[in-house]
């Protein structure tokens, strides 16, 4: 069963989405205002999913949603009244997983939240493709700077000073990365 942590941040019609979770078989193992820290909150109650309901989505709101989805993400469904394409656009960028306006019904929960669960999971994995790739292209770089360096030192070519760093890192079982730190390092150390 999903862990529900439900933020509350209407004045109007409170407690709707908790009736409807409640009536679909849920349970809502925490409730708040949005008055509270959401970072500290979800830290605390470690919810697998984190609904909003609101009427509009407000700039506090946003800010709380984008320091849960930089440092601990979780799906995030929000519901609101809210029509205006911008505002979902930048609760979308926020780090909001699903968008609905209007109209909880207990029998639309399950899917919907099952549609949040599925685009985080998407978005999770093309993150750390990102993250992968950039991680890839620094390291790139920093080979690409030992190898000029070494080719200075050492006054040879590049492939030459290639197939030392790969002679280096193979008989010290250390990966190319890891010698061409070493490199930069000593090249900094002499100046």
């Amino acid at each position: 069963m999903l862990r529900i942590l439900l933020i509350n941040d209407t004045a109007k019609k409170v407690g709707r989405l908790k009736a409807a979770l409640i009536e679909a078989g849920f349970e809502v193992i925490d409730e708040s205002g949005l008055t509270i820290d959401l970072p500290t909150r979800v830290e605390t109650v470690r919810p697998d999913v984190i609904l909003i309901d609101t009427e509009s989505p407000s700039r506090d709101v946003m800010e709380q949603v984008v320091l849960v989805s930089r440092d601990q993400p979780r799906p995030i469904v929000m519901f609101t009244d809210e029509h205006d394409p911008d505002v979902m656009r930048h609760a979308i960028k926020s780090g909001v997983s699903a968008y609905i306006v209007e109209g909880i019904q207990a029998q639309r929960l399950q899917p919907i939240l099952d549609v949040a669960m599925a685009r985080f999971e998407s978005d999770q994995a093309l993150r750390a493709q990102l993250q992968a790739r950039d991680q890839q292209l620094a390291e790139r770089k920093r080979i690409e700077l030992a190898k000029g360096l070494l080719m200075k030192m050492k006054d040879c070519n590049e492939e030459q000073a290639y197939t030392l760093m790969r002679r280096q890192a193979m008989s010290r079982q250390q990966k190319l990365i890891q010698v061409a730190e070493q490199i930069i390092a000593m090249s900094e150390l002499l100046g």
